[in-house]
């Protein structure tokens, strides 16, 4: 008896909290989604390539973005392991400077030692190559993430306008029987 009776009509109180609760729970996921890959992305393999194509050419050309993440400017030098050594220095009267010359001990100790050199160099050249590789998948992800990001930010205001104008829709239509 102390209940008021329910009409036919949904209350717009309820229409304006479902909509918010939908909200809230869209940008909760959408929040724990984006954070996740830009903070877990240099523990991820390289990016797939169906993946690439569509979020770093198609969908980032959708939200105005750019799709490529920015190119180094990074030059490779390679050791070319044919060059032959002087054998002798040439003094400025131009004889051939006999001191200069290594005894044959010394050569063979000399070139174990440029041997060394250059595996040593090599390691450091894969390792620093194996940075940069991952470095260029984590930009990648982090990318991905912000064209993601965009996309699902731009999809939530076009749900927050268009829920905004049903919801005056409805007022009106309640108001005015």
């Amino acid at each position: 008896d102390l209940l008021p009776v329910t009409g036919n009509k949904t209350p717009l109180i309820n229409v304006f909290f479902s909509i918010c609760l939908a909200l809230m729970v869209t940008s909760l996921l959408e929040t724990v989604l984006i954070t996740n890959i830009l903070y877990s992305s240099s523990q991820y393999s390289e990016v797939p390539h169906w993946i690439r194509v569509l979020v770093l050419h198609y969908l980032a050309r959708l939200v105005c973005l750019p799709g490529t993440p920015t190119k180094t400017k990074r030059v490779t030098v390679s050791l070319n392991p044919s060059t032959q050594a002087v054998p002798a220095v040439i003094s400025l009267d131009g004889e051939t400077d006999s001191c200069a010359k290594p005894a044959p001990l010394q050569d063979q100790a000399i070139l174990e030692m440029l041997q060394r050199l250059s595996r040593d160099l090599k390691a450091i050249r894969c390792h620093v190559d194996k940075h940069f590789r991952s470095n260029r998948t984590a930009e990648e992800w982090t990318q991905i993430s912000h064209i993601i990001d965009r996309l699902l930010f731009s999809i939530y205001i076009t749900f927050i306008c268009i829920s905004i104008i049903v919801i005056t829709i409805i007022w009106a239509n309640w108001s005015n029987p």
